[in-house]
């Protein structure tokens, strides 16, 4: 009588030792090790890129720039301090921020896309 072929491969694929752990060990980690390195490519990377450019922009704000907050307020800077930046809202409407609530710094180059 013969040996069924599921009962031989399975006899054949079992692990004969010590060396046999190492490469287990290898065929794990080395999948998870691309998977970390690709997702830091894609997604760390970037975000500290933009997170830099973020502090650079509101670190340059000065007098007479436009911003708009992180609660969505839009005015013009009219005075800056080295952690607040005062902000006029309207005409003769002028309030405090803190300038790390700034969350876009509007240049005065550029035009609007209805002209």
């Amino acid at each position: 009588m013969s040996s069924p072929p599921i009962l031989m491969t399975m006899i054949q694929a079992a692990p004969s030792g010590a060396g046999d752990s190492a490469a287990m060990w290898i065929n794990f980690m080395m999948p998870m090790v691309l998977i970390l390195g690709i997702f830091w490519i894609l997604v760390w990377r970037p975000q500290q890129r933009q997170v830099k450019a973020h502090k650079e922009s509101i670190s340059a704000v000065k007098k007479g720039d436009e911003v708009v907050t992180g609660g969505g307020i839009r005015g013009r800077v009219t005075k800056v301090g080295d952690e607040e930046a005062e902000v006029e809202i309207a005409q003769g409407v002028k309030i405090k921020v803190i300038k790390s609530t700034i969350s876009q710094v509007l240049t005065g180059g550029s035009k609007p896309a209805n002209d």
